[in-house]
């Protein structure tokens, strides 16, 4: 690769599982296309999911590899302020493809399997995440200030993303777990939204690297809404998360233009697997309500979101290429606030 850096396994972080995010959410927005689009639909949620399993295989065995050769710079992920957060990237992304294979009606004991791994793993790193807001720190000593830092839409993740469990976790019949799951991610989802804004506030804007992960806020009421559908309840309470899912969709969007102005880094894939969520619950939404509108608005939401998807695919094999990604990151100076 030209200009790659010598060492790019070390560079491979968790936030790399993000791609098989967005992958397996665009693939679950073909498939809920179906009803729509027929039967092509259908096949085009198989393929896409079969390389976002293939991507995940890819990642699972470079991540090996880099924990054998680069032991300190998996630890010094886990130090990161915001690549930690990353880390349940691996345990979504695990759900999200037991939740393609349910849905594809593929290998359901290997479904059943993946989802069950997934669903440990992001309790038990919700549970380590959250545990790094207790841990002793000094008042106005670094470590203090590095909680701020570390508060970034990627939080999202590790703590709202139990909302992905009930997903399929209600088709295999572990509907109190899912529950239980979703309790979890809809009680911490209000407290990380407003933790964002305070940061945003009081103290100050994120690095301009990190802008495109606002995108994330769109996650947790797209999944909420989806889950409100698995489980069964009224139409109208998925619609009312919907109405939200817009407004961040809005909100947010408004300034995608500034955020997307950057050189193309790992943080783009942001916007993915939320756009992708909120295209699968705009599909079904459309069909519980019978509203043709809410059915072209879907149709318009997949074509942007294969769009965009294509276009991150495509930016990321020439960043591999060129070497601009699997690089060192480049640091923010990170400015106290009196």
């Amino acid at each position: 690769m030209n200009g790659a850096h010598p060492t790019p396994l070390k560079f491979l972080h968790p936030g790399w599982f993000t791609l098989v995010m967005g992958l397996s959410g665009l693939a679950l927005a073909w498939h809920a296309a179906g009803p729509v689009l027929g039967p092509w639909a259908e096949g085009a949620a198989l393929v896409i999911g079969a390389l976002a399993a293939t991507v995940f295989v890819v990642l699972l065995a470079g991540s090996l590899r880099r924990w054998q050769r680069h032991p300190e710079a998996v630890a010094e992920d886990l130090r990161h302020p915001v690549r930690h957060a990353f880390v349940a990237a691996m345990p979504v992304a695990l759900l999200l493809l037991a939740t393609w294979l349910q849905a594809v009606d593929l290998a359901r004991p290997l479904a059943q399997a993946l989802w069950w791994i997934g669903s440990i793993g992001q309790l038990g790193v919700t549970v380590w995440a959250l545990g790094r807001w207790l841990a002793p720190t000094v008042a106005h000593a670094p470590d203090a200030q590095s909680l701020w830092n570390g508060v970034t839409p990627v939080l999202y993740i590790p703590v709202v993303g139990n909302v992905v469990a009930p997903l399929a976790g209600v088709g295999f019949e572990h509907a109190l777990w899912s529950a239980a799951h979703f309790g979890i991610g809809v009680f911490f989802w209000p407290v990380v939204f407003t933790l964002l804004v305070v940061r945003r506030l009081a103290h100050g804007p994120m690095p301009p690297r990190l802008h495109p992960t606002w995108f994330i806020s769109l996650a947790p009421a797209a999944v909420v809404g989806l889950c409100a559908l698995r489980f069964g309840w009224p139409p109208g309470v998925a619609a009312a998360v919907w109405g939200v899912g817009l407004f961040m969709l809005l909100w947010v969007g408004t300034q995608a233009r500034r955020y997307f102005a950057q050189p193309f880094a790992l943080p783009f894939w942001a916007v993915s697997f939320p756009l992708a969520a909120f295209t699968s619950l705009t599909f079904k939404l459309a069909l519980a309500l019978a509203h043709p509108g809410l059915q072209l608005a879907a149709l318009g939401l997949l074509a942007l979101v294969s769009v965009i998807i294509a276009a991150l695919t495509l930016a990321t094999i020439k960043g591999l290429r060129n070497g601009t990604l699997l690089a060192p990151e480049p640091v923010a100076p990170v400015v106290a606030v009196p």
